[in-house]
């Protein structure tokens, strides 16, 4: 099966989400992080720079564990919307 190119919205999303887990993930050292969602340092990099734009489900589930972050959260800023849930504690 041969993968469909992503369209620029799908890509445009990958960038938002990336922004948002770097953002979230502020000081703290990217391979603890990378660690504690069970993936590599280089694709956490590459989910937050925007070059691994369609991340799979539950890669992003256990980054949003690892970060303290609801799933709806990032789904809502995948989507492009505005509203920011509260961060699960």
């Amino acid at each position: 099966m041969v993968r469909q190119p992503l369209t620029p919205e799908q890509v445009e999303a990958g960038r938002r989400l990336g922004a948002l887990l770097r953002q979230a993930r502020a000081g703290r050292d990217l391979a603890e992080v990378a660690h504690a969602a069970g993936i590599s340092p280089e694709t956490l990099r590459k989910i937050e720079t925007g070059r691994l734009p369609s991340p799979g489900f539950g890669t992003i589930v256990c980054l949003g564990e690892a970060l303290g972050m609801p799933v709806e959260e990032l789904a809502a800023t995948w989507r492009g919307g505005d509203v920011r849930l509260e961060a699960a504690s």
